[in-house]
């Protein structure tokens, strides 16, 4: 039976959420206005009946409980309100993009896409209903992330209002850190990686600070030296953040491949700051974690505003 449960749709949100650009979100009511009635009207988009009849009928499909003609209404309410701030600020994915996502959900389902169309048209819902739904589910991640993401500055007044929260400033790691890449030309990457691996493993041992490391760099062979200056634990990458964690200040951390070569950090100084944008990253670093546990605060904050601005008439 093909898996239209909360965990596939959320499964598949998450998977929407990496594509891009040009606009795709449309209005639900494009073909239904005319033969339904107006029963929502979102910032003079309306919503009809016949968009709330196909949502139910998508309800029943993730076979949801309780008053399916209310949440209908609420999520089609939201929709409305996101779709105008996709448009708005034109971070719409592709038509392609929502094509080529809902040819994977049927693949997924073992269909192909005419048979999932076919099922949907069964079951009351209709292929563009749940395109549309797709373009949003794809589009809204990404104008949260580039709000309220790692990059984005947190206003003065959310910082003050989780400040008092707290009720104490949170305290973090403050790294300096130079960059030591023993280079491997793409050319030959398969034949000297692991005499280049050997190389910097062997170098490690006799690495003699961040001071020298220029000096010391320069008795071996393509060997480059970066300073990476102040980082804050929250915003160490990925690949690196176990590494520098585990290593104390004046060493350096354990080897990587990467598409530059053989890489190590070394640690030049690190200290425990508690300053506003410490803590600005911190937050930021926790509203990630819980995002990506399935709650985000920034997406109910953004919606809050939205709901403040918009004008929402039941007709």
């Amino acid at each position: 039976m093909m898996s239209f449960g909360k965990t596939a749709l959320r499964g598949a949100a998450l998977a929407f959420a990496i594509f891009a650009v040009p606009m795709a979100v449309s209005p639900l009511t494009s073909q239904a206005f005319a033969d339904s009635t107006v029963k929502i009207v979102v910032n003079k988009t309306p919503i009809t009946s016949d968009d709330i009849s196909k949502r139910v009928a998508f309800l029943k499909l993730q076979r949801q409980s309780g008053n399916l003609n209310q949440k209908a209404r609420d999520q089609l309410v939201d929709e409305a309100l996101k779709r105008e701030e996709i448009a708005r600020v034109k971070m719409s994915v592709s038509t392609d993009d929502v094509d080529a996502a809902f040819a994977r959900f049927a693949a997924n389902n073992k269909m192909n896409p005419q048979q999932l169309t076919q099922i949907l048209s069964q079951a009351g819902v209709g292929a563009d209903h749940f395109k549309s739904f797709i373009a949003v589910q794809m589009s809204w991640p990404r104008l949260v992330n580039a709000r309220y993401g790692a990059r984005a500055k947190m206003s003065t007044q959310d910082l003050v209002t989780r400040l008092k929260e707290r009720g104490e400033k949170p305290v973090t790691t403050e790294y300096f850190l130079q960059q030591v890449i023993f280079v491997i030309p793409e050319s030959k990457r398969k034949s000297i990686t692991g005499k280049r691996k050997s190389e910097a493993e062997a170098s490690r041992k006799n690495y003699p600070g961040c001071e020298q490391a220029k000096t010391f760099a320069a008795t071996m062979r393509d060997v480059a030296i970066k300073d990476l200056g102040r980082i804050l634990a929250p915003e160490l990458p990925e690949d690196w953040k176990a590494l520098v964690e585990k290593t104390k200040e004046g060493g350096t951390t354990g080897t990587r491949v990467t598409e530059k070569g053989v890489e190590y950090l070394a640690i030049c100084k690190q200290r425990q700051v508690s300053d506003d944008y410490a803590a600005e990253l911190v937050f930021k670093a926790e509203d990630l974690m819980k995002a990506k546990d399935g709650e985000n605060p920034n997406e109910a904050k953004y919606m809050e505003e939205l709901r403040k601005k918009a004008q929402i008439v039941n007709t």
